[in-house]
């Protein structure tokens, strides 16, 4: 009873809060909304501080960019979109004089990453300097930072350089302990996302992929950062395979920082780069927030619109909010192609892929728009299995080095739980059946060699279709794509070389390429499809989301981490065309 009442406590708490929350930041947003065009004042500096804050595909322009709130936690991401329109409206606005960077701690993909130094090395051709500070720089954190003139590390602060890694989960003594059966069905040798629930380490097949594209986007961070740096490719790469910076000194030494300084020293050091010589005088700075809402839209009123529509997360059947759903993206592709101001489609991609039937349904939609308008994809941190699925029928597939995208292949899940029922929790079961089928993937009872024989038909017959749409939108031979399918994951680099991508370059580079197919390089505009939720109605979402996760982790306690992982392993039932389950990189 003391339980429950702590609980709901705890719940009356936070919807008293939530409750208050939202009329003060309802106040807030009309605040923030009602002002004047942000000014910025002279001899200012950017500040862009990222440390902790995931950074996504995109955000509504209209984010405000509020802390994290007690109780619930983060409510706001950062948009990929938000952090590259800032530092190019710095690097236009003759006011701005440099960028402060404190991004030591970065939650971000590796082709994201790639795509800010992008933007900041643009920005330090203009003349300006950008000077990173940090107490800690993780490996992403150092990989972005390194781009800056100056890099100051705290002196008692430290810095990962020491390469990538993957180490999956592998859940097989677990099922054997719990005697519950995973049946697998797939198609390919190097479809891997099947491996944690059969074996207690990887294959051999899976081994290669994974070293082959974790090398390739090794040697992408090396090269730039040795490249930032004015050093040896072979000495930042010798450093960091031998993990030879193990403090802060001995970054100083090998020239991947500047200087160990405090950040008051730092201060003096901006106040330098500026021209001010008060110690009392304060430094003009503006946030990615404040700075955007200075930004003029470019062509706003043209009638040449190119619709961008960002594909991020996993590919679902419905109309799932937050994922690539396939009812909602079929509508928004189809008012696209529909709309005659739309002369050119680009759709980013940013997804490990998901179920194969939502591919297929999406496939075909970006299939018919593309019979009418040039179709361009963009392929993001991910872009793989369902994921290149959906990019084949483009005209053109742009992807960068870093990317992790093929896996062209094919698997189906089940599991059989009747030993758990019976042995482990004293359940049992009958039935009547009027066919010989009528019962077929049962989780209760053993799947038969004749249902076994149903099952991988159906997964190889979705292999053979998308083989063929790889072949029919890359025009080669299906013997081309069989030779560098069978689920095999590749970088945006070895992509290039085996032609499932066109061109190794970022998101502007597909905007482009797209204008100069439809015609309208000098007069167009971007349109965002599905169109993005405002700030007000995504803090809401955020809010009741993390609610619900506070009340179950209070309410299952340690067992709520369980919980989470097989509720990721239920929605993988069924045919499936996805990257390795849970193969996180660090």
């Amino acid at each position: 009873m003391k339980f429950l009442s702590n609980v709901l406590a705890v719940i009356v708490g936070l919807l008293i809060f939530w409750v208050i929350g939202f009329f003060m930041l309802a106040g807030i947003i009309a605040i923030s909304s009602s002002g004047d065009q942000t000014e910025i004042e002279e001899n200012s500096v950017l500040h862009i501080k990222l440390n902790g804050i995931p950074i996504v595909e995109s955000a509504p322009d209209d984010d405000i960019g509020l802390p994290p709130l007690p109780y619930i936690g983060n409510t706001t991401n950062i948009g990929l979109n938000q952090i590259i329109k800032a530092i190019r409206t710095a690097a236009d606005n003759d006011d701005i004089k440099g960028i402060y960077l404190e991004s030591g701690m970065l939650t971000a993909g590796q082709a994201h990453i790639l795509e800010i130094r992008n933007a900041l090395n643009a920005f330090k051709e203009k003349g300006k300097f950008i000077i990173s500070y940090s107490e800690y720089y993780s490996e992403p954190g150092y990989f972005l930072s390194s781009v800056a003139d100056e890099i100051y590390l705290n002196p008692i602060g430290d810095i990962e350089f020491n390469g990538f890694s993957s180490a999956p989960i592998f859940f097989k003594g677990l099922f054997e302990k719990l005697e519950i059966e995973p049946v697998i069905f797939r198609v390919g040798e190097f479809k891997s996302a099947i491996e944690p629930f059969i074996l207690d380490k990887m294959s051999e097949e899976n081994r290669l992929q994974t070293m082959t594209y974790l090398n390739d986007m090794n040697t992408v961070m090396v090269e730039n950062v040795a490249n930032s740096r004015n050093l040896e490719v072979e000495k930042v790469r010798e450093i960091n395979d031998g993990m030879l910076v193990r403090n802060g000194q001995d970054a100083l030494d090998f020239n991947l920082i500047d200087g160990l300084w405090y950040d008051d020293q730092v201060i003096t050091r901006l106040k330098e780069k500026l021209d001010i010589s008060d110690e009392d005088e304060d430094i003009n700075t503006i946030g990615i927030t404040a700075i955007n809402q200075s930004a003029k839209s470019k062509n706003r009123l043209s009638e040449n619109t190119i619709a961008l529509i960002i594909a991020d997360g996993e590919i679902v059947g419905g109309e799932a909010i937050d994922q690539i759903s396939s009812d909602r993206f079929l509508k928004e592709i189809r008012k696209a192609r529909k709309n005659e101001d739309v002369k050119a489609i680009v759709i980013r991609i940013n997804s490990p892929g998901g179920s194969v039937v939502a591919s297929e349904v999406i496939w075909r939609e970006l299939s018919e728009a593309q019979k009418e308008k040039p179709l361009i994809a963009s392929m993001s941190n991910y872009a793989a299995s369902g994921g290149y699925y959906i990019a084949a029928p483009a005209d053109t597939i742009v992807a960068y080095p870093n990317t992790i995208t093929g896996s062209i292949g094919i698997f189906g899940l089940w599991f059989n739980a009747k030993g758990l029922l019976n042995n482990k929790l004293g359940i049992t079961t009958d039935e009547v059946s009027t066919g010989t089928y009528s019962n077929l993937l049962d989780p209760t009872k053993t799947i038969s060699e004749a249902e076994k024989a149903i099952m991988q038909k159906k997964v190889e017959e979705g292999y053979d279709t998308f083989i063929s749409r790889v072949s029919e939108g890359r025009n080669m031979s299906r013997e081309q794509v069989l030779a560098i399918a069978g689920g095999r994951v590749w970088s945006g680099k070895k992509a290039k070389e085996n032609g499932l991508v066109d061109v190794l370059g970022d998101f502007d580079d597909a905007i482009e390429i797209a204008a100069n197919k439809a015609g309208i390089a000098d007069d167009y505009r971007l349109v965002v499809y599905p169109k993005q939720k405002s700030v007000f109605e995504q803090l809401i979402e955020d809010l009741g989301g993390d609610v619900q996760s506070t009340y179950q982790r209070i309410k299952m306690g340690y067992s709520y981490e369980i919980f989470n992982t097989l509720e990721k392993i239920e929605k993988l039932q069924g045919r499936m065309v996805l990257l390795p389950f849970q193969s996180e990189i660090k």
